[in-house]
């Protein structure tokens, strides 16, 4: 199969109805051969989606952002990630003039005075590489789970993307937090030790903190902002 411009995002959602997750990530390398990538965090979600694109060789790119302010276990992660499946993930680093001008100017936690300096923070450290690591790409596959906020509770697991003029595909939507678990456990797959520490979303360490029995899934991120303003510019939703 080769990419048919006429792709709409109904097109697609046909063709990877009643597939599995890995069913319909080697159906859309086809449609889009050589760009297909998936971004990782390293966090649960992710590392199921790493395990299922490495274990079957499907052809898809896999990076991720290091912000600069990652916790050590997260480092941790990507490198038990790269020694079980003897690879070598891509790592995007910020521009690095930006980061030295933010820090000169407002300071290392400029980002706790208010939600715009905390965007402008977000931006600097992971919108702006995310946008330079998905040129050219067609379909970006992402970790979205819709029971990890109320906003997300509408979205389909494929979506158009005109920001970046690409589909984003969603192929763990639908799944629990608790059958994210049970895949890791069954498949041994490395996952970032913070997840037994009660953290369920890990982003930069400043910003991130475990969450308590009956918080919010989102609780543990910028935790002291309003609820509703608790994304970070890298998805729309």
């Amino acid at each position: 199969m080769i990419w048919n411009a006429d792709h709409t995002t109904d097109s697609l959602l046909k063709l990877v109805a009643g597939r599995s997750e890995v069913e319909a990530l080697r159906l859309l390398t086809e449609l889009f051969p050589g760009q297909v990538a998936f971004s990782s965090s390293l966090g649960y979600e992710d590392q199921v989606i790493t395990d299922m694109i490495l274990e079957n060789d499907l052809p898809i790119r896999i990076f991720t952002l290091d912000t600069g302010r990652l916790f050590e276990e997260t480092y941790k992660t990507l490198q038990r990630t790269n020694r079980r499946y003897d690879t070598k993930l891509e790592v995007v680093f910020p521009q690095h003039e930006a980061v030295e001008e933010l820090l000169s100017k407002k300071g290392p936690y400029s980002f706790y005075d208010s939600v715009e300096n905390r965007k402008e923070c977000c931006f600097i450290r992971k919108v702006e590489p995310l946008n330079r690591a998905l040129k050219g790409v067609k379909i970006w596959v992402t970790g979205i789970r819709a029971e990890q906020s109320g906003n997300r509770q509408e979205m389909q697991s494929i979506e158009r993307d005109d920001a970046h003029d690409l589909f984003k595909f969603h192929p763990l939507l639908l799944w629990s937090f608790g059958k994210v678990q049970e895949y890791v456990k069954e498949q041994d797959v490395p996952y970032n030790l913070l997840h037994d520490k009660g953290f369920v979303s890990i982003g930069c360490a400043p910003c991130t903190r475990a969450i308590q029995p009956g918080e919010d899934f989102r609780a543990g991120r910028w935790w002291w902002e309003d609820e509703s303003k608790k994304e970070c510019g890298l998805h729309a939703k």
